[in-house]
Parts: C-alpha cells; sequence; structure tokens
C-alpha cells in the first residue's frame, strides 16, 4: 500500500474512510509485485492498481465489502483453464491480495495514520502485517523503522511484535519487500505465520555527470523512474539550474572531486556523458571502484577503448573496468539525445530486473524477471 501512501495520506487528512487491497504474494507471470496497492474510499473512488486490469473489477468490491463490515480477508486471483474470462489472471499469474479497511474503528488505524504519513514525507519504513493466522490478527500493522524501533502491535504479544520487527528491520535494511515466516511464540518456523513486509526508503540516486544536451533528457527520464537526479558539471556556464530544471539538483564542480564528497548506496546509478578523458578517467577511476548499481560512460567504441587503455594506465584492474557499462545504453538505433536517453534509462532497468534487453517477440525468457533480484524504492517505483 506504500505505493500509493502519498494520496492516501491525502485522504486520511481529509477524513476518509476507505480500504487498501495489497498484494502481498505472486507466482507464475503475475504483473505487479508485493506491495502493489489498489484503495477505495467510501464514494466508491479508486486509486492504485494490483493486476493492471486482470481482476481490478473484484478488487475494488472486495474493497466495497471490506468497507462496509470492517473485516479484513486474504483472497487468491489465478488462471482458470476451464473459463479464460473467468476471474483471475490470464497472464497465467496467481496473485494473493489482502484487503484491510481502514476506518475510525479499525484496530491500529493510528499505526497505518503514522506509516502512510511517513512514506508520504519520504522517511525510509518498513510496514509489516500478518497475512494468515487467527483472523482477529490478520492484518494488523506493525510500523517499523530504521534501527529497528516499532509502534503498533500484531496482536499484543510482545514475543510476536519483537520477532516480527527484526525480520521487517532486515527486510527495511535491505530495501525489500517480500513476505517471512515467523512463529507466534517468537520462535522462527515455529508454529509458522506468515508476513507481509513493505519498505519504503529514499529514492535512490542517478547522477549525470556533463551538462549537454543528451544529459537534459536522461534528467527528464531518470526523474519518471523515480530516481533523485543530480546534474554535476565542472563548467559554470552549463551547469545551471535553467538548462536542468527537472533536476533534483545542478552541481558545479569536478566529477571525481563530487563522487568523492557525496553519498552513494548499492542502488546509485551513475552516468557519464562527458567523454573527455580529463573529467572521466579520474571520475572512473573512483566509480568503479564504489558499490555502486550501475555505471555507464558515452562514448564511441573508439572512445570507449581509449578510456580503458588510459583507466588500465591508472591502475583500474579487469575486474573493475568489467563493471563499465560503455558505450552506454541498449542497441535501439538511438540517435536523439531522447532515444539516447532511452536507451540509458532501459538497460539501467534491465540490470537492475535481471532482463536481457532482447525483443519479447518470439522469446522463451521471462517477462516478468524475479522481483528478489531488485532492492525496493520507493515502492511502486525503482525496487
Amino acid at each position: 500500500m506504500l505505493d500509493i501512501a502519498e494520496e492516501l495520506d491525502r485522504w486520511v487528512g481529509q477524513g476518509r474512510d476507505f480500504a487498501v487491497a495489497t498484494v502481498v504474494a505472486v507466482g507464475g507471470s503475475a504483473p505487479r509485485q508485493p506491495g502493489a496497492a489498489l484503495a477505495v474510499d467510501s464514494e466508491g473512488t479508486a486509486i492504485g492498481s494490483v493486476s493492471g486490469g486482470c481482476v481490478e473489477g473484484a478488487v475494488y468490491e472486495l474493497c466495497r465489502a471490506a468497507l462496509a463490515d470492517g473485516e479484513t480477508v486474504l483472497e487468491t486471483f489465478g488462471y482458470s483453464d476451464e473459463d479464460a474470462f473467468a476471474t483471475g489472471l490470464t497472464c497465467g499469474g496467481v496473485i494473493d491480495v489482502l484487503v484491510t479497511p481502514i476506518r475510525a474503528d479499525t484496530p491500529g488505524a493510528a499505526v497505518f495514520r503514522s506509516v502512510l504519513a511517513a512514506a508520504a514525507r519520504g522517511e525510509a519504513a518498513a510496514l509489516a502485517r500478518l497475512t494468515d493466522g487467527p483472523p482477529e490478527l490478520r492484518g494488523r500493522p506493525l510500523l517499523v523503522r530504521p534501527g529497528g524501533a516499532y509502534e503498533g502491535t500484531l496482536g499484543g504479544r510482545p514475543e510476536l511484535d519483537r520477532t516480527a520487527a527484526a525480520e521487517a528491520r532486515a527486510l527495511l535494511d535491505a530495501g525489500r519487500t517480500g513476505t517471512v515466516t515467523i512463529g507466534a511464540d517468537g520462535v522462527r518456523c515455529e508454529r509458522p505465520l506468515t508476513l507481509v513486509v513493505e519498505s519504503i526508503v529514499p529514492a535512490p540516486r542517478m547522477i549525470v555527470f556533463g551538462a549537454v544536451d543528451f544529459a537534459s533528457a536522461l534528467v527528464g527520464v531518470g526523474s519518471f523512474l523515480g530516481y533523485r537526479v543530480t546534474v554535476c558539471d565542472a563548467r559554470p556556464v552549463f551547469a545551471t539550474r535553467a538548462r536542468f530544471p527537472e533536476a533534483d539538483e545542478v552541481v558545479v564542480d569536478w566529477p571525481h572531486r563530487y563522487l568523492a564528497s557525496t553519498d552513494t548506496d548499492g542502488r546509485t546509478v551513475l552516468c557519464v556523458l562527458t567523454h573527455d578523458a580529463k573529467f572521466d578517467v579520474p571520475l572512473l577511476e573512483l566509480a568503479l571502484r564504489l558499490p555502486v548499481a550501475y555505471v555507464g560512460a558515452m562514448g564511441s567504441r573508439r572512445t570507449h577503448l581509449d578510456r580503458q587503455a588510459r583507466l588500465r594506465a591508472a591502475g583500474v584492474g579487469e575486474r573493475e573496468l568489467a563493471r563499465l557499462r560503455s558505450p552506454i545504453g541498449l542497441d535501439l538505433g538511438a540517435r536523439t539525445p531522447e532515444e539516447t536517453a532511452l536507451s540509458i534509462a532501459a538497460e539501467i532497468v534491465a540490470d537492475r530486473r535481471g532482463g536481457t534487453g532482447a525483443a519479447l517477440t518470439g522469446a522463451h525468457t521471462p517477462i516478468h524477471h524475479d522481483g528478489n533480484r531488485a532492492t525496493a524504492r520507493r515502492i511502486g517505483s525503482v525496487a
């Protein structure tokens, strides 16, 4: 439900009652991953999606029923061989959906409000809920923050809450959404219960080095994908807010010096568009040694070979060089800045999700790859 937290937080501020259907488990070729949500308020207004259209109507009705009776339910939707048009996922997948009413009398309503407010502010937090076990416990919320502090209860059992909070913190630290099995008495896998944990973390960073026309297009695509985008260039005449209005920040500094001083993590992507050796070499010498998600550099194949030689001369090893995506992007035949930005973004997504970059037509590879490869973003964005 955290993928639509900003809108739900507005609904809370307006005093609306609503029900939220959240994907808590998937199997086969399911179009949405755990954490995807659809919400319906008391007036029948709907936001979000759990299936890309396959079962939205049925889930909408479940939300209306939950609002009416105040009951949390877990429903499974799957493909029907007998009737491909029956309620289900005609793509062949299976999804489990947890439907929870959030009203003034909902157990844990204050915790739901807190977690939605935290998510709307972009704070790191995790929402943990039981999807099975005693009906009176199903869907109750536990808000877990970095460091392990938690708010709420899964049913008034301190040992269960402590165990759930520890499991949720582990997923939050990894920036992941998923399910874990815990024991109702606090001992893992004894009397097993299933816990779904939705993590929300600050947006991942995209740092674009080189204030060129290609960078302007890439900034727009990066923002669209949910990245917090920084443009960095040593030339103040080019690195201006007027040239990059969609960037979250524009920095005038030597690229390698800025990279050494700024925060990066395992979700950060670095796009080097300067294709100038005096900028590229010291920057890539550092970038290829950082534990970031992606390092790509623009330039022709001739430029790439020259860049590799310079990096080797600077002491960069073959293992580090193998991390470099250069020439940057997938082969889309791109020519314009916008097309080039799309090819770069496509490579970043394929790298993050484990895709091949090949056409799906005639291929035998999965359409939806294992979501566990991806780190979660502000959920519904950059898992």
